[in-house]
């Protein structure tokens, strides 16, 4: 036995050293690593807590937001700075391939476009320093924002505004008549503290970091109820739809409140990538473009409504939610329901539509074909993508009252409102 273990030996060697040269000829393959996809961000980086820039690093919710989302989804962020003024040329010539700088949702935005979820609330926060001439301060509760937004409005009352952003298209739309000083690189609060302006216009995030250290400012407001979401490339659908479902895990894991009260504080309020609050945020994006669909359809000599047409809209919503249901394994409410929300979302767009006023011989008219009807259709696949999503058991008093906050800009009334939220209600009735 002992004079053969040699030849085992031997053998045990020669049979490892064939298994290292069979391996050294046919290695293991090894999983792949995960591609890293470039992702354009454009960003002014100069709104703080949103974005800043500074030595070509960006700091912020926004950057935090997205370096997380990059990080979890295989994404290597470039960010692209723009100016305010120039955001929807850079965007149009596809500079980036999504902008995130505390971007407000709005109409014209939407037509160039696509919105996330939401992923903040603020309003607009006038910061005033009160001229002589302004009435005095009211006492208790009688003086209302608006009443003082009426009263200062006149040719001596200097109104600074970062140029090119959201709050110049507010600040106008307020003031008629004051002086506005649209300042470039949203380097308003120097124009307050120095006296070169009465006030400034910012909003419930930026405001309170701006009155810091000034004396005798007022806050007034807020006045309007915006909200901010990511901005993507319309081309880039797919990216959207992966942007909306991380934000709604987001919210739903509670992360994304951590970062608003990490960066935004008290000034932006939550939650808002829920999908309740999502779909009433699309919903108002949808109704803001009204107004044009209607002076379109004057200038096309087309109806308000068209009922074939509404039918061929009701069979595509279907399909799509069905779809979308199907996507994320969950069942898809009954047909019932989900013809009745959009039938309300239809019939809300045609009260807004039939209370436009005929626009003006000069006025421009945007073009159904080419810009309003794909804006609606990329808004409208957000929302069949978040109406499978609606939970079960909401409450209708508590829908009814979200609602109307988040739809009061709209013109509908509150009857108005209310329906969509109980079309809203039903989709979750038969969800456990």
């Amino acid at each position: 036995m002992r004079s053969s273990l040699p030849s085992l030996r031997i053998a045990l060697a020669s049979c490892v050293l064939a298994l290292f040269v069979a391996c050294a000829a046919h290695p293991v393959a090894t999983p792949p690593a995960r591609e890293t996809r470039l992702l354009r961000v454009g960003t002014s980086g100069d709104y703080p807590p949103f974005t800043s820039m500074r030595d070509g690093q960006v700091s912020g919710f926004d950057a935090a937001l997205l370096e997380s989302f990059a990080s979890e989804r295989g994404y290597r962020l470039e960010w692209v700075r723009f100016r305010w003024p120039e955001l929807m040329a850079d965007f149009g010539a596809q500079r980036f391939d999504m902008a995130a700088s505390g971007l407000t949702i709005r109409p014209e935005r939407s037509l160039a476009g696509r919105y996330t979820v939401p992923v903040a609330r603020n309003g607009a926060l006038l910061l005033l320093r009160r001229p002589a001439w302004a009435p005095p301060p009211a006492t208790g509760d009688t003086e209302t924002p608006f009443a003082l937004l009426r009263a200062l409005d006149r040719p001596d009352f200097r109104l600074a505004v970062n140029r090119g952003g959201h709050l110049e298209r507010v600040a106008r739309a307020w003031f008629q008549n004051a002086r506005i000083l649209a300042i470039p690189d949203n380097a308003v609060r120097e124009a307050l503290a120095s006296g070169q302006a009465d006030a400034a216009l910012t909003n419930t995030v930026e405001g309170p970091r701006w009155a810091e250290g000034l004396s005798g400012i007022e806050r007034v407001g807020p006045f309007t109820r915006d909200v901010v979401a990511l901005y993507v490339q319309p081309s880039r659908a797919g990216l959207a739809a992966e942007l909306d479902t991380w934000l709604l895990g987001q919210e739903a894991s509670g992360a994304l409140e951590q970062l608003r009260a990490r960066y935004l504080s008290s000034g932006a309020t939550g939650p808002t990538a829920t999908p309740v609050d999502a779909l009433l945020s699309a919903t108002a994006e949808r109704l803001a473009l009204m107004p044009w669909v209607a002076t379109a359809k004057q200038r096309a000599g087309q109806p308000i409504e068209v009922l074939s047409q509404e039918a061929r809209v009701l069979e595509a919503a279907r399909q799509e939610v069905r779809s979308a249901a199907e996507a994320l394994g969950v069942p898809a409410p009954p047909d019932k329901a989900i013809s009745a929300f959009f039938q309300a979302q239809m019939d809300a767009a045609k009260r807004i539509q039939l209370r436009t006023p005929p626009a003006a011989a000069e006025a421009s008219v945007h073009s159904l074909d080419e810009e309003l009807r794909p804006a609606l259709a990329r808004i409208s696949a957000r929302i069949s993508a978040l109406v499978p999503r609606v939970p079960g058991g909401l409450d209708g008093d508590d829908t009814r009252r979200k609602a109307r906050e988040e739809l009061e800009s709209t013109g509908l009334e509150g009857e108005e409102i209310d329906r969509l939220a109980d079309a809203l209600v039903a989709l979750g009735v038969s969800r456990p």
